[in-house]
């Protein structure tokens, strides 16, 4: 039997419905981000950073991109012949087929996989945040306290506390009390969805709860192996990390990437973020252009002005374009005298000439409140807009659309318009 000391497990299912139409024909973790990365390229690179050299990939919700975009492995050096990377979509059995009905679910499911590298411990991570972080220590940690569970933890403002998993903590670290969600949070140190079992804590608690509806780790597992008495130890990490599961942390995220001094740095030596690249040309810069504090991929041509924005690979930029505040991601076109103003264009989008985006008010969305409320235009992939048209703010686009889809040429603020099986 094959042995690894660690394994990991990284949950790349999600469908991500909080970045409306950005995930409409793609799961979140396959996202742009920064320009050339896609978000599930910084739990992959940690990996490889940590010397964790085999992860199994759970994907189900639009895999082909990810898929591809992963393939062997070969960007992060897990192409290899003992362990590497695995994707690990769900499959039919011989009692029928089952989708992953929840994070642990999705594990439980994968059982198999794991149990052919015996490990000692096994890692479990989402495929949709943006940090650093080295698992090493983070085992070293594990071992130190002779923990069954270990889970990465951070404090986070009290008012935020309530969307998270809230750890309660004596001096050593060691758990004592766990809320999934709570109303009212009695602590602020927040589950980062990070964690470390012990192998055999872990294959009993899932066997145990496998009947559970939607077994999740938050919900069912964590309280489960706490009732029972397991060593859970919280390890408090204070780094940069960021959960890109709204449209507006996404759009955060991004801009942070241009501050003067980062925040979130992708150029130090020691701890390179790895992805798939594509053999395309260098970036052309026109002699008319101005561009101030961005980032611009390869193989875009810039012809117009391009301010405090994250342009990805193989875009044009017109003749007296203005993009301000702004993501396009790779592939897209911006018309010539085309103004776009704080918004989030996804990839292979055609801008019209004479176009402004984000002009006027906020207004609510009259689409998806939940998810269109942070000021921004947001276009999914693939889209078309016709020449001359204006579009107000928090306003969501997604299809090839025409002249006569806006009233006298003016799509209002907090409006929408989808076509072609557009999703909320």
């Amino acid at each position: 039997m094959i042995k690894k000391e660690m394994i990991a497990m990284l949950l790349a299912g999600g469908q991500g419905s909080r970045l409306g139409v950005l995930t409409q024909k793609v799961a979140k973790p396959a996202v742009s981000f920064g320009g050339k990365y896609r978000i599930i390229d910084f739990p992959l690179s940690n990996c490889i950073n940590s010397g964790v050299d085999t992860v199994g990939v759970l994907t189900q919700y639009q895999p082909l991109r990810l898929n591809a975009h992963i393939g062997i492995g070969i960007p992060w050096d897990l192409d290899r012949n003992v362990g590497g990377v695995t994707i690990l979509p769900p499959y039919e059995r011989s009692k029928g087929s089952d989708w992953y009905t929840g994070t642990a679910n999705a594990i439980y499911q994968n059982l198999e996989y794991m149990e052919a590298y015996n490990p000692e411990y096994v890692l479990i991570l989402s495929g949709d945040h943006i940090y650093k972080m080295d698992y090493e220590v983070m085992l070293d940690y594990h071992k130190a306290n002779n923990a069954d569970i270990t889970i990465a933890a951070m404090p986070v403002p009290i008012e935020e506390a309530s969307r998270f998993g809230i750890l309660i903590t004596d001096e050593s670290n060691r758990i004592i009390e766990f809320e999934e969600k709570p109303a009212a949070p009695r602590s602020n140190l927040a589950s980062m969805g990070i964690y470390i079992f012990s192998w055999s804590v872990l294959k009993e608690a899932l066997i145990k709860m496998k009947d559970e509806p939607g077994c999740d780790f938050g919900k069912h597992i964590i309280p489960y192996c706490h009732a029972r008495g397991d060593r859970e130890f919280a390890y408090e990490y204070n780094g940069y990390w960021k959960d890109v599961g709204t449209l507006g942390s996404y759009w955060e995220a991004n801009m942070e990437l241009i501050d003067i001094i980062p925040e979130f740095n992708l150029y130090e030596e020691y701890w390179k973020i790895y992805t798939k690249s594509d053999v395309i040309p260098p970036q052309y810069i026109s002699p008319n252009a101005n561009i101030e504090r961005s980032i611009i991929g390869e193989g875009t041509e810039v012809y117009g002005e391009v301010r405090n924005s994250v342009i990805g690979a193989g875009v044009t930029i017109g003749e007296g374009a203005v993009v301000r505040d702004s993501i396009i991601m790779q592939g897209s076109s911006v018309g010539a005298g085309t103004v776009v103003d704080k918004a989030i264009v996804a990839e292979h989008v055609t801008i019209g000439a004479g176009v402004e985006l984000g002009v006027g008010e906020y207004a609510p969305s009259t689409y998806s409140p939940k998810v269109y409320q942070f000021d921004l235009v947001t276009v999914g992939e693939n889209s078309t807009i016709p020449d001359g048209v204006k579009v107000g703010r928090n306003t969501a686009i997604a299809g090839e659309t025409e002249a006569g889809d806006y009233p006298e040429g003016y799509l209002a603020s907090g409006n929408y318009i989808i076509k072609a099986g557009g999703v909320k």
